[in-house]
């Protein structure tokens, strides 16, 4: 069957294609196109006040610590502490220091307002999908398609970007998406495309829609697999854009919904109550050098295709190879070719959801983690703007921090040991007076005020803003309610950061080891693991918790109840990483009416949307093919309709390499007397060949089994 001759069976509309070259690590800045100068100052005067309020919180905290260890002559080893301490406080002063201004900004009565107007043409939306629930993915761009038809038509279309490489799971995908596709071209068309090489993953998926399809979109708006943005969010982002040429790409602040796990609603609370204190100071200092988060953004079609053609690190992975984290070198090499770059934190109805639970988080975060050390090799790229090298260097930090904060706790106790062993040398000079230990136990505790602070600071300042802002407080409950929330994320939270930090430490040393973390799906469920998982997942965290513990206790009582935020984390960290996931257990928080956002408490029309569109489609999934009942095959054998329309698909010129995969599912498709024989032997390499090879997946004509003569002469 030709694919010209059934078109409607096509999944995609006809090809645009751009080029879009590969550039180098280093290369030369571009003249910055003409950019909007009205906040030229306000981005000034605020990194200014970034740098001058981290470099002055650092130095301060050096002078006091240097006064609490100071003694006659300080030791190598408290000149080690004093380095690894001023290294940690010099990150929480930053963190620190942008929540400040973001709190300065959320409070000002002055906002300033977005320029937009009219585009011309049509925008894309790219859904990149990798081994995902299809049936969620469907409801989702259902609720979206809905209300863009009704609001926005003919101004959006979504292709739907498969980069799946599970036969079962793609099959389940197809049969899912293809009711849904190309009936409104005039409208919202919805397009699918799966890739049959997967080559630099994520990257790779967008970059091969850029060259096929991209000449015809002027912008493309990025979604993840768990994304949803409201039709008047979507029109926001292609005016911002049209009303402003010379920006590259817009970054929307995406808010968490739809969490029904223990760890999935305090990542939610935090992300909808601090999240706005943050962003607000981001985006104030970022100007039009800002970042890109990989979703739920809106991008200019060519200037991503001239400016992002990602270089090919020397080396094999984890440090060489593909770039694994795609969004920040992207944003840097957008503001290197002289675009702008901007993150948009008024727009309302941009969403995504969390992890479920806490494990996911930490495979989440082995995959974040390599992607983020590559980056090494592009701080001393030629060209780049500061505020990207800036961005860079904080997400390497954000995991390097817990190797600082590690090599802390250990030079500490360290030096506990040493005080507790070593009999301290009070005439080592040539002197009638000796020199006594000094240790200044007020300084100390002042200065873990102090610390503690400049952490809580951000949380501190998301409540008063709410409190300061009465409609807002309301949303989540009223002051009460809002107050018990804050306290209630602060405890929690307080548990699970030790965790995290000895996880994150863990997967920096494993990663600088050299071993490559390979590209998993994000898991979607509700993380519910069992004792066994749990156990296996944090048996390190709890040997580590227990020996700190009990070290601290046996050096000093002191010492024991300092540690006690460190060490009781750890030591219950099964317990605790088994509660954080699981929807029954999470959901009993809801029934409390804790940890209720404005989201949950009062959904918007989309989320509305999003919620009956899941309650519509749970049928859908128990008329899906089911691994365990039947070979996934089978699917396309048992529905003609299905069948002409995967055939549809598949290109017409075929690689004809030698691959031993082809030729052992040809032989076996040849040589098979009946469907079962074939689907016995037939392996999952055997299976992915027949669905992306044309002449292979028409030898399957040969097992249908038809009912009636009908079906014979649509099979002809």
């Amino acid at each position: 069957m030709d694919v010209n001759s059934n078109k409607g069976h096509y999944a995609l509309p006809n090809e645009a294609k751009l080029t879009m070259p590969r550039h180098e690590v280093g290369e030369s800045r571009q003249k910055a196109k003409r950019q909007n100068q009205r906040f030229f100052l306000t981005t000034l005067l605020a990194r200014l006040f970034v740098i001058a309020c981290t470099a002055g919180l650092t130095v301060y905290g050096a002078k006091e610590m240097y006064d609490v260890l100071n003694t006659n002559q300080i030791t190598s080893l408290q000149w080690l502490f004093l380095g690894l301490f001023c290294v940690n406080f010099s990150w929480i002063s930053y963190a620190f220091s942008q929540a400040t201004l973001g709190l300065v900004f959320k409070l000002s009565p002055f906002h300033w307002r977005r320029k937009e107007q009219e585009p011309e043409g049509v925008t894309a939306i790219l859904l990149p999908v990798y081994n995902e629930d299809p049936v969620r993915i469907r409801a989702s761009i259902e609720a979206m398609h809905d209300d863009l038809v009704e609001k926005a038509p003919g101004k959006f279309a979504f292709f739907i970007l498969s980069d799946t490489n599970r036969s079962e799971s793609s099959i389940k995908e197809k049969q899912t998406f293809y009711p849904i596709l190309n009936h409104d071209e005039s409208a919202c068309p919805i397009y699918y495309r799966r890739r049959l090489n997967n080559a630099e993953r994520k990257a790779g998926n967008i970059s091969e829609w850029v060259t096929r399809f991209g000449a015809d979109y002027e912008c493309m708006i990025v979604l993840d697999a768990d994304s949803l943005m409201s039709a008047e969010c979507l029109q926001s982002l292609s005016r911002r854009m049209a009303a402003e040429p010379t920006l590259g790409l817009i970054q929307t602040l995406p808010t968490l919904i739809r969490a029904d796990t223990l760890y999935g609603r305090i990542q939610q609370f935090a992300n909808q109550c601090f999240g706005p204190i943050y962003a607000a100071g981001l985006t104030t200092w970022h100007g039009n050098a800002s970042n890109f988060w990989g979703h739920n953004a809106i991008i200019r079609t060519r200037a991503f295709a001239e400016s992002c053609g990602l270089p090919l690190l020397p080396g094999e992975a984890p440090f060489g190879g593909h770039v694994l984290s795609h969004d920040f070198i992207e944003a840097a090499l957008l503001r290197r070719a002289g675009w702008g770059v901007r993150f948009d934190t008024d727009l309302q109805a941009s969403y995504e959801e969390a992890p479920p639970s806490l494990i996911d988080v930490m495979v989440r975060d082995r995959r974040w983690c390599q992607g983020n050390l590559q980056h090494k090799a592009f701080l001393p790229a030629k060209g780049l703007h500061f505020a990207s090298r800036m961005h860079l260097l904080t997400g390497i930090f954000a995991y390097f921090s817990a190797v600082f904060w590690f090599s802390l706790i250990a030079v500490g106790f360290a030096l506990a040991v040493q005080a507790h062993f070593v009999r301290p040398e009070y005439f080592n000079n040539l002197s009638l007076f000796p020199n006594w230990p000094v240790f200044d136990f007020e300084k100390a505790r002042s200065l873990f005020i102090v610390s503690m602070g400049l952490v809580l600071a951000p949380k501190i300042y998301g409540w008063i803003s709410g409190m300061v802002h009465l409609k807002q407080c309301f949303k989540f409950g009223g002051p009460i309610m809002l107050t018990l929330d804050t306290l209630l994320e602060i405890i929690i939270s307080a548990l699970y950061a030790p965790i995290l930090m000895f996880s994150q430490f863990l997967v920096v040393m494993d990663i600088l080891k050299g071993r490559d973390s390979g590209w998993a799906p994000q898991s979607r469920d509700d993380g519910a693991n069992s004792w066994g998982e749990t156990a296996r997942a944090h048996s390190y965290h709890t040997v580590f918790g227990l020996v700190l513990g009990a070290s601290a206790l046996y050096l000093s009582p002191q010492l024991f109840y300092w540690s006690l935020p460190i060490t009781f984390g750890l030591v219950f960290s099964i317990p605790l990483s088994w509660l954080s996931g699981g929807a029954k257990r999470g959901n009993l928080l809801s029934k409390l009416g804790l940890l209720k956002g404005p989201e949950e408490r009062k959904p918007t029309p989309i989320v509305k949307r999003l919620e009956q569109k899941i309650a519509e489609l749970a049928s859908l999934e128990d008329n899906l093919l089911q691994p365990e009942e039947a070979h996934a095959l089978e699917a396309y054998l048992n529905d003609v309709q299905f069948y002409h329309w995967h055939l549809a698909q598949l290109p017409e010129e075929e690689d004809t390499s030698f691959n031993r995969d082809r030729i052992c599912a040809a032989w076996q498709i040849e040589n098979s007397e009946s469907l079962d024989e074939l689907l016995t032997h037939l392996s999952e390499k055997e299976c992915l060949m027949i669905l992306k090879n044309r002449s292979l997946f028409m030898a399957l004509q040969k097992f249908f089994h038809m009912s009636d003569e009908g079906q014979k002469q649509a099979y002809a």
